[in-house]
Formats: structure tokens, C-alpha cells, sequence
């Protein structure tokens, strides 16, 4: 019979040193935070648990103390497998130091790991990664000294004549998960939730490897007293049953409980309040105006977030916005909300999600762009002594049939005027962004090209293409100077051929009017 306990009694009975732990969440949404807080609270009173294994695949914290940052001590981690990492800078400290060993895989490897190791399989076979650091020929997604002395996490195999890259599977000895309610027999709904991410998939993965299942809850009823069409995860998966302080099960790091985030009511979408005009918003509209009707679209974090409110001020409704959490239709919200969505039309499981992305399913990717190089590369993983990660962008970018990277051309101290008359660059960024070589590679233009996908770079002062040749200009903003602003902020010279000028309507106020366009 499930057990109700308290995090505490939880943390207590069930973690052992050593142990390979898992955390479901993203970002902030339907992370359990009431049990991070009981590990490190354990931690840092009695030494126990210590050298933990832990595995996630979306990242999961607030980028200061609160997610998996609480997991931030010395010693109480030994290993560390995570798809993202901008967001946990005290995980981050720990590998940058060499205090853990620190492994960082695509974000929709790692769900559908738990889903292999639920299935008794060996353990990922898959082309995402290929071409990229993740690759063995490259970096094989290690991030630090101590993980090469501990051993690789992907091989390089050759299947049907054809290269791909095996993850090979692990046990999981617990699976520490978040749910809405429960009855007393341990059955879960995740109707307040804004997503439901891993936890089918992780809380099988903990018992058929032996481990067990913990569920943080808003609140526990009787059995037999929840709608059956809500039960998302069985009661014979989990262990024990935490109920959580409202202030450790918010909604989302930003939001405590917004219902139009899991889809119990609709918001008008009028009510979302339009971006300032600015150089992320010249970027963003400018991407929007790559969205064609009927198309499937995920939205990356940072820059990308923003394409969602061109489309809600523009009244572009003939499309569909996606996130890798699961979250299909409606408008993905943005910051410490990031991952949810607001008015879905459906909320899936994120392993379903990622196979549709790996098999080619989505139309448009928007993604970030911190460094892009002479082949096309790009960079979103790891600056110097800062480690972001990869989430979910290997998966979404080589698999997009058209990807488009969103940023500024230059970062660090970037001024910018923005007026009817076009860009005005008031001070450039300390940067640069367009590099003869990127520091790791997140993308493979190679790849891209060898796939055929169609590949843009926007900025606030320039369009660039990858094209067979290189990468190509294709348009630059009124008010630029062409070779002070944009070639002399290059490290390598673009193919330049038939350039025009980027569309006026990007830099005035009030709406573009894309719908009519």
C-alpha cells in the first residue's frame, strides 16, 4: 500500500547514498519542489544522502536557489545527467569546479530513456545528436574532467548502413515526481498542472528497476472519489505520497495558479499585453513573419518566447504552438512560466512530444542564437566558463524541416534605437556573435545541409541563410551601415549577392498587420 508520509519521512526512507535519482519538472512548472528542499535540508543537518546520481531531462530551477539548485552542496551529488543547466547555477558550480561528474545530453534523449529503461531496452538508439558535442567524435556530452575519468555516456553505432548514436540505459533507484491530487490508494491527476512531462515514463522507469516512486501532491481523498478520466499515473507505481506547503507547489517558479495554464479555462487573448518595441521585438516580429497557416511550431526559450505574443497581438490564430514539455495550440508563456502554455488545446506526455519533433514533425522551429560560425554552426550550450545546455535544442533543431535562430547580431551593452526610420546602433555589443568558430557545437550546420533543411539567422540588423555555399546576407535593416554595422561585426565575410532591405513595418508601433498580409 502507498505510504503517506512527510517530505522529511520521504527523503528518509527511500534515498540511499549512492543512489541514481530522478526529477520530473520544467523549469519551474510541476517541479516537486517540497522534496528538493527536504534532501538539501537533510543534507546539510545529518550528511545524508550523499554521491547521488541525478538525472533530468528538462532543466529545473530558477536560475538563483530554488528547483534543483537546492541539490547544490558538495558532496551531496556525485553525478549529474541533465538536458539543460542555465537555470541550476549551484549544479553549474559543482561541475565547473570539478566537484561532480557532469554529463549534458539532448533533454528528449534523456525522456525517452526513462521510457526505454521502463521497457527492459538496452537504451536510446537515435540520430539526434549526431554532428553536435553530444557526438563521441566531438565532446560525447561530457562537461568536465571528471566525467571523462568516469567513462562515456554515447557510442557511435552503425544501423541499417546508416550512422546513429546509442545512449546505453541505467537503473533508476527513485523517481521523484509531482501530481495535482491522490487518493489514498495512490492514483494521480494532473489536472492543476500545467504539464505533465516525464512522469509516467520516470515512475515506470523506478519500478521496473527495482526503485520506488515518490509523488509530491497538492492534496490526498479518499480513494475512489477522483473522476477516472483524470488518473494520469496509477496508484501501483507510487511508494509514498508527500503533501506539499502551497508556497513549495506552485504553479510555475512565476505563477502560483493560473487555470487558464492547465487548461481549465480559456483567457481572452487580448488579455496577454504586447512586447515593447525594441530590438527583441524587431527580431521577433521579423521571425513571425516566417509563420505560414497551418503550420506546427516550437518556440525556444529566451528570444523565440517572444513569437508567441506577435502572434496573440497580431491575431494570428491559424497555427500551432508547441513546447517540448507537451503543450499543443494556444499561446506558451514566457520567463519563469516558461513550459506551460496559456489556452492548450491539448497537454502531452513529453516523451509523445519528442517523437513527433525526432520524426520530423514540426514545420518551424524559433530557436536562440548566442554564436554562429562560417559553416553554419551554432552555439547555445556553453560560454566559456558558463554551462546553458542543450534541453531540448539538438532534438527540435535537427529535426524542424525549417529552423530559425532568433538574436541580437551582437550581445553585451548592445543599445539600439528603433523608429520608423529603421535601427539605429547607439552603443555595439562588447561580442560578437558571428564567429569564424563556435566554442561547442549545439547545431551542425553540416548536418542541416546534408538534410536539406531551410536554415535563417535573424537579428535586429540583419537576415542570413545557410545555403550549399555558406552562409548567405540576405536582408539588412534601414538605418544600418552595411560594412561598419554588420560586416565589421563579423568574423568572417557572408556571401553577399541580391540583398534587400528588412520590411519597414518592423520598426513602427502598434501591429504589423501579418494577418492581412
Amino acid at each position: 500500500m502507498v505510504k503517506i508520509l512527510s517530505a522529511t519521512e520521504a527523503i528518509a526512507e527511500y534515498i540511499k547514498d549512492g543512489d541514481t535519482i530522478a526529477f520530473g519538472g520544467f523549469v519551474g512548472a510541476a517541479h516537486p519542489e517540497e522534496l528538493s528542499v527536504a534532501i538539501q535540508k537533510r543534507f546539510l543537518e545529518q550528511g545524508s544522502p550523499r554521491n547521488l546520481t541525478v538525472v533530468y531531462a528538462a532543466g529545473q530551477g530558477d536560475g538563483k536557489e530554488r528547483g534543483l539548485n537546492h541539490l547544490g552542496e558538495e558532496g551531496l551529488v556525485g553525478k549529474l545527467i541533465g538536458g539543460h543547466w542555465g537555470l541550476v547555477p549551484r549544479l553549474q558550480k559543482l561541475a565547473l569546479e570539478n566537484k561532480v561528474a557532469a554529463y549534458n545530453l539532448p533533454q528528449g534523449v534523456i525522456s525517452h530513456m526513462y521510457r526505454d529503461i521502463a521497457a527492459g531496452k538496452p537504451g536510446v538508439i537515435t540520430h539526434v545528436g549526431l554532428g553536435t558535442f553530444v557526438d563521441p567524435r566531438l565532446e560525447g556530452g561530457k562537461l568536465n574532467e571528471k566525467a571523462a575519468q568516469e567513462g562515456d555516456m554515447v557510442q557511435l553505432i552503425e544501423l541499417g548502413g546508416e550512422e546513429k548514436l546509442f545512449y546505453p540505459a541505467f537503473p533508476i533507484h527513485v523517481s521523484i515526481i509531482r501530481a495535482t491530487y491522490a487518493d489514498t490508494n495512490g492514483n494521480c491527476t494532473f489536472q492543476r498542472e500545467g504539464i505533465v512531462a516525464d512522469a509516467i515514463a520516470m515512475a515506470q522507469a523506478a519500478k521496473n528497476s527495482g526503485g520506488h516512486v515518490i509523488v509530491q501532491v497538492e492534496k490526498i481523498v479518499d480513494y475512489k472519489t477522483l473522476d477516472t478520466r483524470l488518473v494520469k499515473l496509477p496508484g501501483i507505481y507510487v511508494d509514498a505520497l508527500v503533501v506539499s506547503d502551497p508556497a513549495n507547489h506552485m504553479q510555475t517558479f512565476a505563477t502560483q495558479y493560473n487555470p487558464a495554464f492547465s487548461g481549465e479555462v480559456r483567457m481572452p487573448v487580448k488579455a496577454l499585453s504586447p512586447m515593447k518595441l525594441d530590438a527583441r521585438k524587431v527580431v521577433v516580429r521579423r521571425a513571425a513573419m516566417e509563420l505560414k497557416p497551418r503550420s506546427i511550431i516550437n518556440l525556444g526559450i529566451g528570444m523565440p518566447e517572444g513569437v508567441a505574443a506577435i502572434a496573440a497581438e497580431e491575431g494570428i490564430e491559424n497555427l500551432t504552438l508547441t513546447t517540448e514539455a507537451g503543450t499543443n495550440g494556444g499561446f506558451p508563456a514566457a520567463g519563469g512560466d516558461f513550459g506551460v502554455t496559456t489556452n492548450p488545446d491539448c497537454i502531452l506526455e513529453q516523451p509523445s512530444q519528442f517523437d513527433f519533433y525526432d520524426g520530423g514533425g514540426l514545420d518551424l522551429a524559433f530557436l536562440g542564437l548566442a554564436q554562429t560560425d562560417r559553416e553554419g554552426n551554432v552555439n547555445v550550450s556553453k560560454f566559456g566558463t558558463k554551462i546553458a545546455g542543450c534541453g531540448g535544442f539538438i532534438n527540435i533543431s535537427q529535426n524542424a524541416k525549417k529552423v530559425v535562430f532568433c538574436g541580437t547580431f551582437t550581445a553585451g551593452g548592445l543599445e539600439v534605437a528603433v523608429n520608423t526610420d529603421g535601427i539605429t546602433i547607439l552603443q555595439e555589443g562588447r561580442s560578437k556573435k558571428f564567429l569564424q568558430q563556435v566554442e561547442q557545437i549545439t547545431f551542425s550546420g553540416a548536418y542541416a545541409k546534408q538534410a536539406g533543411q531551410t536554415v535563417l539567422y535573424i537579428t535586429e540588423r540583419a537576415v542570413l541563410e545557410l545555403t550549399s555555399e555558406g552562409i548567405e546576407l540576405r536582408e539588412i535593416a534601414p538605418g544600418v551601415d552595411l560594412e561598419k554595422d554588420i560586416l565589421a561585426q563579423m568574423d568572417f565575410p557572408p556571401i553577399i549577392k541580391d540583398v534587400k532591405y528588412m520590411d519597414r513595418r518592423l520598426f513602427a508601433q502598434g501591429p504589423m498587420g501579418l494577418v492581412r498580409a
